[in-house]
């Protein structure tokens, strides 16, 4: 028997809850880290974006916070669980954590506009998202320097993967004006 489409996506949804089990976002909230990957994976879904694509957005940090998380993800292991485009698609957005801070947000600005179609959806709801947290429930530690460094950095993230699906790309230039809009609000108090 042939696994439909919902199957898989909840199959997948229920992994990235395992393998997040432990994580919490980092804004005030602290609300459960697979909150976001469903965020992103709706909104990839919302946006008409491929199959893989919705899959990979639900999967996409499995294998850069698995070891954290307590439960390492491979690729491979995704390869096996939900086939090798969907894997290809969370091995691409994933940094490599061996690399300092600094470096991976390079990297991600100069390596966006080669990644895949799928690739560049995933980073645009991705971005999207967590601007969207940033501006209901930014980190407490977290000055306006520091989100404005943030902003900037996932505008520049963004423009690297525009040209993939409008509908992403206006899903993250309304979360891009809203973060702008709360930021400038909080300089004014």
């Amino acid at each position: 028997m042939t696994e439909t489409n919902e199957s898989l996506a909840l199959r997948a949804t229920a992994f990235a809850a395992e393998v997040h089990t432990h994580q919490r976002r980092k804004g005030a909230a602290a609300e459960p880290y697979v909150n976001h990957v469903i965020e992103v994976g709706a909104a990839l879904a919302a946006a008409g974006a491929p199959l893989a694509a919705i899959l990979a957005g639900l999967l996409h940090d499995t294998i850069e916070d698995g070891d954290s998380a307590g439960r390492p993800v491979t690729e491979a292991e995704l390869a096996e669980r939900f086939g090798e485009e969907v894997a290809a698609i969370v091995a691409e957005v994933t940094d490599d954590k061996a690399l300092p801070k600094a470096e991976r947000k390079r990297l991600q600005i100069e390596k966006a506009p080669g990644k895949s179609a799928a690739a560049r959806m995933v980073k645009l709801a991705d971005k999207a998202a967590n601007l969207r947290a940033i501006t209901v429930s930014p980190p407490p530690s977290w000055d306006l320097a520091r989100k404005r460094d943030y902003i900037d950095w996932a505008e520049a993230v963004a423009a690297g993967c525009r040209g993939v699906n409008p509908t992403l790309e206006a899903a993250f230039d309304t979360a891009l004006a809203l973060a702008r809009t709360a930021l400038e609000d909080q300089t004014l108090d």
